[in-house]
Formats: structure tokens, sequence, C-alpha cells
């Protein structure tokens, strides 16, 4: 009899346990989070919502906006067995929701059978900041004259914190930056290569991605670049070749390099320098106009548009874009402007390059250098020596390569050594930004 007692004793606690077990076997309420967790929407955002119980499974949601005193149903929904985890979408535009804050309210319950069957709770409250109007762009600067593969600087403002703004014009865009007068200035490029027809365009983004666009007045001088052939010897191919073989493993000639380099290689050097221009300042670093490398002929002009030639056959087109200046080898090369230099290596095409930083984008770039004698961080004055020129990378003798390049862009350098220019398109406009 006492055995008999005792065994069903054990049932007894053998069943407690295992019902504690299972009762309690999840006491957590499901995983909610929403994105976007924080900020600003639009109009017709659309939110998303991702719900998550790997125990029990999920039972149930209720979404809910809170605004003005209102309460506004978003979503109210039930959900099958084992249902893990699920995301829901919650449009906002079909709402009858203000402008102004308000309240995401989400509630969660999984299908424990905690707290007696009705499972644990989750529950999100999260504020937001509707915003369906874009940015007010208001331009300040007058008298944008522009030359196609030059430069301007326009001055603006806008209505509200912005996170971006600036001049985009095809495919390119180029940053404006805001200044301690609470103006924006943006330094831009007609670029070389974009139809003269292309209208820039003033845009600003806000917190919540509305987007402003103004436009403003600019007299365009259309250029007709120049032409010019470039001949290639076997000799160039066999001297200068090399230097890229490891690039390119599988050319079976120095002629086949030289192609992969022009075709190849050119754009994403272009590309590389896009990638520095962002490393700027949000203000001008210098007051004097820029310096030229004294005693220097120009060999090649900014735009030409080279074809190469190969035993009397064309085998290639492609745009210059910067000055060559050539006087004795291994020239001293001066520093145009007073900046932070950003890169200081070797670059493909270019050879050994050093690449100074003056604000607003705006960078200078010494190429095919045969010496560098400054490094990435170093602050260097106008006019110091940085450099000596020299045949590194695509050049066929020693010479300087110089660029003037804005947020990645080139443009003609020629502008930035005419002081009238500057003064009548650059600083001009400094002085009303100060103001």
């Amino acid at each position: 009899m006492k055995t008999l007692k005792s065994f069903f004793m054990l049932i007894i606690f053998a069943a407690l346990v295992g019902g504690g077990y299972y009762y309690f076997r999840d006491t957590a309420a499901p995983q909610v989070s929403l994105d976007p967790p924080a900020g600003s929407i639009q109009k017709n955002s659309v939110l998303t919502l991702t719900l998550e119980d790997p125990t029990s499974g999920l039972a149930h949601v209720e979404v809910k906006i809170l605004q003005q005193g209102k309460d506004i149903p978003v979503l109210k929904k039930d959900y099958p067995l084992e249902t893990f985890q699920i995301s829901e979408e919650l449009p906002m535009g079909n709402l009858l929701l203000e402008d102004g804050p308000l309240t995401v309210e989400i509630t969660a319950v999984d299908r424990a059978i905690y707290h007696f069957g009705k499972g644990n709770a989750a529950s999100a409250t999260i504020t937001l900041i509707r915003d369906s109007r874009p940015p007010i762009i208001s331009v300040h600067s007058v008298a944008h004259n522009l030359n196609q593969g030059g430069a301007g600087l326009i001055v603006y403002s806008v209505s509200e914190p912005v996170t971006r703004s600036g001049i985009q014009i095809g495919d390119a865009f180029f940053p404006g930056y805001e200044q301690d007068s609470g103006v924006y200035l943006c330094l831009f490029a007609f670029p070389y290569n974009v139809d003269s027809e292309e209208v820039p365009r003033l845009i600003a983004e806000d917190q919540a991605e509305n987007v402003g666009m103004g436009g403003f007045y600019y007299h365009l001088n259309r250029k007709n670049f120049r032409s010019d052939k470039i001949g290639i010897s076997d000799g160039f191919l066999n001297s200068k070749m090399p230097q890229f073989q490891h690039l390119f493993p599988d050319a079976a000639t120095p002629l086949e390099i030289f192609l992969k380099v022009n075709r190849e290689l050119r754009p994403k050097n272009r590309a590389r320098l896009l990638d520095i221009g962002r490393d700027t300042e949000s203000q001008f670093v210098w007051t004097k106009s820029f310096l030229r490398q004294p005693n220097a002929a120009n060999r090649a002009m900014f735009g030409d548009r080279r074809a190469y030639i190969y035993n009397g056959n064309k085998i290639d087109n492609q745009t210059h874009l910067g000055v060559d200046l050539a006087s004795i080898a291994r020239a001293d090369v001066p520093a145009s402007n007073t900046g932070r230099v950003v890169f200081a290596d070797f670059m493909g095409i270019y050879g050994q390059c050093i690449i100074i930083d003056h604000g607003l984008g705006l960078q200078s770039l010494y190429a095919h250098l045969s010496r560098m004698d400054v490094q990435v961080g170093d602050q260097v004055e106008r006019g110091q020596i940085i450099a000596k020129s020299g045949a590194t990378g695509l050049a066929g003798g020693d010479h300087l390569h110089f660029g003037i390049v804005i947020s990645g862009i080139p443009v003609n350098p020629v502008e930035w050594w005419d002081q009238n220019w500057v003064t009548n398109n650059i600083t001009s406009k400094l002085e009303m930004a100060t103001r």
C-alpha cells in the first residue's frame, strides 16, 4: 500500500513538474521593431513592422497612431499557428494624418499559456514626425556666368535642416556646405562632357526625404574643345607599359596593355577622384590667387580630344582633363595654393600624384611626379615646393600634369589662374555669404 501511494505521489510530482515547465517555458514577450525607429516620415511613407516569437509563435497584433487627440487604427490582425516571424508593411498615405509629431502604438501577443492562457504581450511606443513639405530654397547670389568645362559658385539658404543639398547636373552632384552665417555655399562645375542643353538644378533633401528643387539664373558659354593626334610608338609602349603589366596579366602585348590602361584603368582613376573629392573642408582655406608652375610652357590643354594613332591607324579616343606644363626635367613643383594634402601616392595613369584640398570640394592635382616631398595630412602653403616633375604613369616625357577638380569632377585650371575670373565668380560671392 505504501509503495502504491509513493507511486501516485511520484506521478503527481512529475505532472506538476511537467505542467510547470509547460506553463513557464515561454515567459518572454514577442520582439517588436519598427523601421524607421525614429525621425521624420513623408506623406506616402511605408513603415515596416517586424514581429518575432521563436518559442510559442505569434497570436495577434494591433497598431494604431495617436495624433492631436485622435486614435487612428492602422493594423489589427490574428496569426495562424506556428507564425514565428513576420513583417508587415504599414502604408501612411491613406491615413488622415497631419504634419507634425505622431505616436505609433504597437501591441503584440504570443500563443504562450503564461498569464493563465492570455500569453505574453509586448508594447512599443514610437514617436515620429510627419513632414510632407519639401524644403524651400532661396538663391542669394546673382550673375552665374559659366564656361563649359568650368566652375561656378552659388549662395543659397534653405527653410529647414537638410540631409543634403547642392547642384545636380546630369549624373554629377556637387554638395553645398553650410556656413557659420547659416547660408550654404556650393562650388560646382558645368562638366565638359555634359550636353550644353542640360539644365543645372539646385536641390535640397530633408530628413523625411522630401526633395525641394529650384532653378537659378545662369549664362553658359559653350566651348568647342581642340582636337589632337597623339602618336603611339613601339618605343613608348615598350618603355611605359611594363609598369601596368601586373594589372592586366592576360594582356599579350604592350599595345593590349595600353588599350586596357586607357579604357579600363583611366575610368577607375577618375572614379577614385570622386572618392577623394569627399575629403574636403566645409570652407575655403585659401585667400590669395592660384599659382601656375613658373617658367613652364603649355604642352596640352584642358578638354583636348585626343586620337591615339599607332602604325597609321586610330586605336582609341580620350579627353585630356588638365594642363600639361613642361620646362626642365625634374623641375620644382609648387603648391598652387594653401591647403591640406589628401592624396600622395601612385595612381594609375597619373603616376606619382599629389592632391591638395582647398575646401568646398576644390582640389588641385599634380601628376607624373618623379619625387613627392609631402604626405597625406600635411598642411602646405601657397608656393611651397611639394614635388619634382617627372614621367611616371602614362606620360611620354618629363612634365607636370596640373589639374583642378571640384567634388571629383575635373574642370579647366586656366580659370583659377585668372585673378579677375576668381574675383568676379568666386570671392565676390564669398563676401555675400559672410553677410
